[in-house]
């Protein structure tokens, strides 16, 4: 991590034992043409229990592939990726994954989507139901539980996934650019209903999520961590106290936009320049 980190407040003191960690995490992939790249370089860092934390970066700075690894779909080339201080070796019902596809299954209704999720982590048969229409309720899909997927917009899709995810009561949810590809009002209605459940819960969940918009980063995360471009290695760390709900207009809040922009503009063009000298 780079020296200067923007502290917006007095850090908390650290927690004795992370929920998620990452130590000096390095991963490989092979592309369609054979060739070998490093996605992620040394990556190292903690989400606390019940953190909001955005990863930010350029195309290709390996976001994907270090959720990938904390889903438990990808194993580390090299280093470590720990939940609660165990590796991790596989997938498992402590955390969902929130891709920007919702990937619903369309011979379902809305209501049986969920109600899958509630099966496929041990709910019983009795109590399926009533969780599910109440995690539809808070979505604002109550009247479309019996809808099929491709009835509903997109961002009414995406809403739908969240129910799905959040009904089946993970400890850590991890989201790969679930609104990039919704509209600016529906981004904006999720934007705010993430808000709304993570900040009124009792039982907070740990929330890493991945986006290239500086705006929404700074609107949902309690700290935004900016990646470089690939390898993708940890730049600077930006902790956002602004008091939720947040608005792009209040100062600080757009005081840490510009500054996470004006980082990110610089890195895209250290980039460029890079590639232009090969």
């Amino acid at each position: 991590m780079a020296d200067a980190i923007h502290t917006l407040a007095e850090r908390p003191s650290a927690p004795a034992e992370p929920k998620l960690a990452l130590r000096d995490l390095v991963v490989m992939r092979r592309t369609a043409s054979g060739e070998t790249i490093t996605a992620t370089d040394r990556l190292t860092f903690d989400v606390a229990q019940g953190e909001f934390v955005c990863l930010l970066g350029p195309s290709g700075c390996g976001k994907t592939s270090l959720l990938n690894v904390l889903a438990g779909l990808v194993m580390p080339s090299s280093g470590e990726a720990l939940l609660d201080g165990r590796p991790i070796t596989g997938p498992g019902p402590d955390r969902a994954v929130l891709f920007q596809e919702p990937a619903l299954f369309p011979w379902l209704s809305v209501l049986g989507n969920v109600e899958l999720g509630l099966e496929l982590t041990g709910v019983p048969a009795s109590a399926r139901r009533d969780i599910a229409q109440r995690w539809l309720a808070n979505v604002l899909l109550e009247r479309w539980a019996d809808a099929q997927p491709h009835e509903l917009s997109a961002g009414m899709r995406q809403r739908a996934a969240l129910a799905r995810a959040l009904a089946a009561d993970p400890d850590v949810l991890l989201g790969d650019e679930p609104f990039g590809a919704l509209d600016a009002q529906a981004r904006e209605l999720l934007q705010r209903e993430v808000q709304r459940f993570w900040v009124g819960s009792d039982d907070r969940k740990t929330f890493l999520f991945a986006t290239h918009n500086v705006r929404e980063a700074t609107l949902l995360a309690d700290r935004v961590l900016v990646m470089s471009a690939a390898p993708g290695r940890l730049l600077e760390e930006f902790r956002i106290h602004a008091p939720r709900p947040r608005d792009l207009d209040d100062v600080l809040i757009a005081r840490v936009v510009s500054e996470i922009h004006t980082l990110l503009m610089q890195e895209v063009d250290a980039s460029v320049a890079r590639e232009m000298a090969r």
